[in-house]
């Protein structure tokens, strides 16, 4: 992942489910500020082919090869379009948006990853496409790419998801998504420096709040924790004064994250409950 450096890309990238996800985009933008990006717009209607081409060779439900070789190169063997090509400008249909999720996941080239990160970005600013991808499992192969060791792509992962997040229902699953990849990297106390120098927007602690869904309080009350025992491992604690206002580790050592996670005690659900008891006396 590039070290302690790539943590702060995760935790850049967990914003995009808390609801600051331009402000993300524009952290991450960097260096390739300038670059040309391959754009799809929305002049045609959803879907069209390319004259010669059948909807069964373009648009089967199946996303995999159906003989053998790659699935790049049978792309370009095929007379379909290349839909990662930013000089084909109709908005995708489901089915050329799973084979496009399927090309995105199978691939190791990152061209076409990038290429197809675009394209996805793109389409997902559609409402009717933000929730095919989901249901299309879409989120977490996008979410993925944030771990990418390649700078732009990671951008463009963010870019897309931050599209994504705009469907309430899609913001649930980005926030596990990334809350995944950040509890990964916070069992690793070579990370965790990397992980807690990130600028994370005060709205993550509302991710401590008990409305929120049982499958992400369980994620952040474990993320804590481990953040909580890598520190005690590697001894960071003597080094506070070099993290920031504003970064993760200034949020978790907080008094309202602390007054927050005591909150949770007398949560409804009994492994909530458990986990916070676990966890208050490290506070």
């Amino acid at each position: 992942m590039g070290g302690p450096r790539g943590a702060g890309w995760v935790a850049a990238g967990l914003l995009l489910g808390a609801g600051a996800c331009y402000c993300i985009y524009r952290l991450t933008r960097g260096r390739r500020r300038g670059d040309r990006e391959l754009g799809i717009r929305s002049s045609k209607s959803a879907g069209a082919l390319e004259e010669g081409t059948s909807e069964g060779q373009l648009c089967g439900r199946s996303a995999r090869p159906q003989t053998g070789g790659t699935w790049e190169s049978q792309w370009s063997k095929t007379s379909q379009p290349d839909l990662t090509d930013g000089s084909y400008d109709d908005v995708l249909n489901a089915e050329q948006l799973q084979k496009l999720l399927y090309l995105l996941e199978s691939t190791e080239d990152p061209v076409i990853i990038e290429r197809a990160l675009i394209t996805l970005g793109n389409n997902a600013a559609f409402s009717v496409n933000q929730a095919i991808i989901r249901e299309l499992g879409g989120i977490p192969i996008v979410a993925n790419k944030i771990n990418h060791s390649n700078q732009s792509i990671k951008e463009k992962a963010l870019n897309a998801l931050n599209n994504l997040s705009v469907n309430v229902e899609n913001q649930i699953k980005i926030k596990v998504q990334v809350l995944k990849l950040l509890l990964n990297l916070s069992e690793n106390p070579a990370m965790t420096e990397g992980l807690l120098r990130a600028q994370v927007d005060s709205s993550f602690l509302s991710l401590y709040d008990s409305h929120v869904a049982k499958e992400i309080l369980l994620r952040v009350l474990t993320l804590f924790q481990n953040i909580k025992n890598c520190l005690k491992i590697e001894g960071h604690l003597a080094v506070q004064p070099t993290f920031t206002e504003g970064s993760l580790f200034f949020l978790l050592h907080g008094e309202e994250c602390a007054q927050k996670i005591r909150a949770l005690v007398d949560h409804h659900d009994a492994e909530v409950k458990e986990k916070v008891v676990t966890i208050i006396p490290k506070i």
